[in-house]
């Protein structure tokens, strides 16, 4: 009897202690509904500390803040517990059912994940109409909108859309970006760059606000018809002022996340009339000059012109083609040079484009370059208009006589091939001798090859060996491959902090990744003896210069901070460039 309730206890104490060393990593959500217009915190819960934690990619969402990352000990009747989270605030981008994947974290050598997480987002819900909420304050004084110059164009008429962004008086913004851009698929667009961009002083919806010019973009739409314009959406950090004082009596600002939407617009495009439409016409919208142009019109046979075919401007220079050049089958013609010289500013294109032709004459004669018409929509008459560039005449002076037109004073025009001309020197590639020699042909066995296809692996054979052993003598070396992987991990993650400059979450997170790797191979600590204190004593016990201590230490008190102010890529690139140097310098140091 007591043998058993013995055997009973053992069992109970093992898989309590079983369940106790159990690892849970889990994802937790403050909400499973909510509205679009509404924040969802996401906690991502161990029990047991672990590296190189990797989150969902949150597509259908935006980060409004995080990772923030909290870490507790307890103890309860002599039983340790611990519970580590990382903590994201979200604002979903769409309506309906969204999944969050799976995160991952390494915990003592294994991969564990998180189990999928499905939220319902529905429409925008109704908040308080209170007047000191900070998020209806921030939703009141910001907006953005959409200018556009002209909503009933032209086809291939030149259009321009400004974003500007409008905040009140009573608010401020420290940061904002891009997170859903127009795509103009029906467009071809080009983004005009900005310079000198300032804020300015308005009056808007009867209030005194300031504006600023985000994106400038130049329009040319490629169909008639109903056309969309997809809306731009930037992600902005707010600071809203508060009922709170400080100590001088002034009103205490408090920081927001908003996403503000330029909406959609619509444009109503008109194609261009049939009824007087050219034959000639290749789609050139605008105001146009056309000529052409010759380097010079007397010359010797053989030598060689510049014919030139130029469109100048305003309009779609780039949307059309020029006319091609019809001459005589006796002129030896190139494929033309095409040249382009335009600018693009909020007007549209202005500038030019040509066709250089390069002509080289056979024979002695006056050969004709007949008439060219260009032909294009003028926008300010809404009407066809035809320039014709008149017929020139090339005189060559000396030369060989094209006896197919000597009755002729003036060579034909056609289509024709153009006339081969012989010359003594036409066929001087083609040798006519040649110094061959036979291949003669070894045979592979017996020969140098064939023994050492037999020696080779014989002779690998004792490589093969010591490889081996080297391999079993690293495997076995523990500590070693735990500091070699803690290195090679301080080197990725170093690498995807430079890739990832002027991104803040994800330069900061791989920095510090970095770092803490770093101190695991060079100081051989683990994870949950990370505290500024232990690793600034460390550093000093092996005797590295307590101003590179102080430094690595500030690196990482910016790592943390990154997480709740707005960083510049300028101080980026300088805690970069201080984390790499400060790492060789302890190296260095370090004994």
């Amino acid at each position: 009897m007591k043998l058993k309730t013995y055997i009973s206890l053992f069992l109970f104490l093992i898989s309590t202690s079983f369940v106790a060393a159990q690892v849970k990593f889990e994802a937790k959500v403050s909400k499973t509904k909510l509205g679009i217009n509404e924040r969802l915190r996401v906690d991502f819960e161990m029990n047991t500390d672990g590296d190189n934690f990797n989150p969902p990619s949150f597509s259908d969402f935006t980060v409004v803040g995080g990772p923030n990352q909290s870490v507790s000990h307890s103890w309860v009747n002599g039983v340790r517990s611990f519970s580590k989270t990382y903590s994201y605030f979200l604002a979903p981008k769409k309506t309906g059912s969204i999944i969050i994947n799976q995160a991952t974290i390494e915990i003592e050598g294994s991969t564990y994940k998180t189990s999928p997480v499905t939220v319902q987002i529905t429409s925008a819900v109704n908040r308080p109409n209170d007047p000191d909420n900070v998020e209806n304050v921030a939703d009141d004084n910001l907006h953005l909108v959409a200018e556009i110059s002209n909503s009933n164009p032209y086809l291939n008429e030149a259009i321009t859309v400004v974003y500007k962004l409008y905040v009140s008086e009573d608010i401020g913004v420290s940061n904002f970006r891009e997170i859903d851009n127009p795509r103009y698929n029906d467009f071809w667009s080009q983004n005009i760059e900005i310079k000198n961009n300032q804020p300015q002083n308005v009056q808007f919806k009867g209030r005194n606000y300031r504006y600023l010019a985000i994106r400038k973009t130049v329009l040319y739409p490629q169909k008639s018809g109903k056309l969309e314009i997809e809306p731009l959406s930037l992600d902005i950090t707010v600071e809203v002022p508060t009922n709170k004082r400080d100590f001088f009596g002034g009103r205490m600002m408090t920081q927001v996340h908003k996403t503000v939407s330029a909406g959609s617009k619509t444009l109503q495009v008109k194609p261009l009339p049939e009824n007087g439409k050219p034959a000639n016409f290749t789609g050139a919208v605008g105001d146009f000059d056309f000529k052409l142009t010759t380097s010079k019109t007397d010359l010797n046979a053989t030598e060689s012109l510049q014919a030139r075919l130029e469109v100048t401007g305003n309009g779609n220079l780039k949307l059309f083609q020029l006319p091609k050049l019809s001459l005589p089958s006796s002129l030896e013609v190139y494929e033309p040079e095409h040249i382009e010289n335009i600018r693009t500013t909020l007007e549209g294109m202005q500038g030019g484009i040509a066709d250089n032709y390069t002509i080289v004459p056979q024979f002695k004669g006056k050969y004709p370059i007949p008439n060219v018409e260009f032909s294009y929509f003028d926008l300010k008459t809404e009407t066809y208009k035809t320039i014709s560039s008149g017929q020139l005449i090339i005189n060559v002076l000396e030369g060989p006589t094209n006896s197919t037109n000597s009755d002729s004073n003036f060579a034909a025009v056609g289509e024709g091939k153009q006339r081969v001309v012989m010359n003594n020197d036409q066929f001087a590639f083609i040798k006519s001798e040649a110094n061959l020699e036979p291949i003669q042909s070894e045979p592979f066995f017996k020969s140098s090859w064939y023994w050492s296809s037999l020696l080779l692996p014989l002779m690998a054979i004792p490589l093969a060996l010591v490889f081996r052993k080297k391999k079993a003598e690293r495997a076995a070396d523990v500590k070693g491959n735990k500091i070699r992987k803690a290195d090679k991990l301080a080197k990725k993650y170093l690498g995807e902090a430079k890739k990832a400059l002027g991104q803040k979450e994800a330069f900061y997170i791989a920095l510090e990744k970095a770092l803490h790797n770093y101190l695991k191979a060079k100081l051989q600590i683990e994870t949950s003896d990370f505290s500024k204190d232990h690793i600034k004593s460390l550093l000093i016990k092996r005797e590295v210069d307590k101003t590179i201590v102080n430094d690595f230490i500030t690196i990482l008190d910016s790592c943390e901070l990154a997480r709740y102010t707005p960083f510049s890529e300028v101080t980026m690139q300088h805690d970069y460039d201080k984390a790499a140097n400060t790492i060789s310098v302890i190296d260095k140091q370090i004994k």
